[in-house]
């Protein structure tokens, strides 16, 4: 990673939607050495894909929480069928596995109160695994839209 590197990695999570030209024309390359170390960049797995930007209280999911979930008894197996279970439902916006007191952070996403009371009461408290639940509802989410890469580390000096 380098200057250039990370200008396209800023100029593309402000849009990334932008023409080659474009974005070459922002970060002071030409066209080809924006495409190629776009490419570049995808090819090493920095940049994984593009994603749309949704007002959820538009869609009807004006209401988010928090859910800090515990499960028991905390084996590989029960975890990860717990993770694909609550990825799949159509609540769930994001799922955090965890440290700590808490096995999973979920971010839901539903039109109400009483959706959420749903969501916890009826769906995640009813399985089996699931040991304790605590919610909290989100009031506001500020995202981060530009992530720039660390420094890397300093070489190792021989002595």
């Amino acid at each position: 990673m380098d200057e250039i590197d990370t200008a396209i990695l800023r100029q593309l999570q402000a849009d990334a939607r932008m023409t080659n030209r474009d974005l070459a024309a922002a970060i002071g390359v030409s066209a080809t050495t924006a495409l190629e170390r776009t490419r570049s960049l995808r090819a090493r797995g920095v940049i994984t894909g593009a994603s749309l930007d949704i007002d959820l209280a538009s869609i009807g999911r004006g209401v988010q929480a928090l859910v800090a979930v515990r499960i028991r008894p905390p084996s590989r197996e029960v975890i990860e069928a717990f993770r694909d279970w609550v990825s799949a439902l159509p609540e769930t916006l994001g799922v955090f596995v965890t440290t700590g007191n808490e096995d999973f952070i979920i971010h839901v996403g539903v039109r109400h109160n009483d959706d959420l009371y749903a969501f916890v009461i009826d769906r995640l408290t009813q399985r089996r695994e699931v040991a304790d639940v605590r919610t909290s509802v989100v009031y506001e989410h500020i995202r981060t839209q530009n992530v720039v890469p660390t420094a890397p580390p300093a070489p190792k000096r021989r002595r």
